[in-house]
């Protein structure tokens, strides 16, 4: 079995990242739901912030 490589985290924590700054140009608390949202649930809440209305 191949283990995961860093890459695969590196990837990770960017979407996490990119998925506050999408939560704070749509008026929502960035770091603290959707950064840690993110990085549990990846791409499903990059996918959720990208039809969540502006508050």
């Amino acid at each position: 079995m191949k283990e995961l490589d860093n890459s695969y985290f590196v990837g990770w924590g960017t979407l996490a990242l990119i998925n506050a700054g999408l939560a704070q140009g749509k008026n929502r608390t960035a770091l603290k739901n959707w950064f840690l949202l993110s990085l549990f649930l990846g791409p499903l809440a990059t996918f959720i912030l990208l039809f969540a209305k502006k508050r």
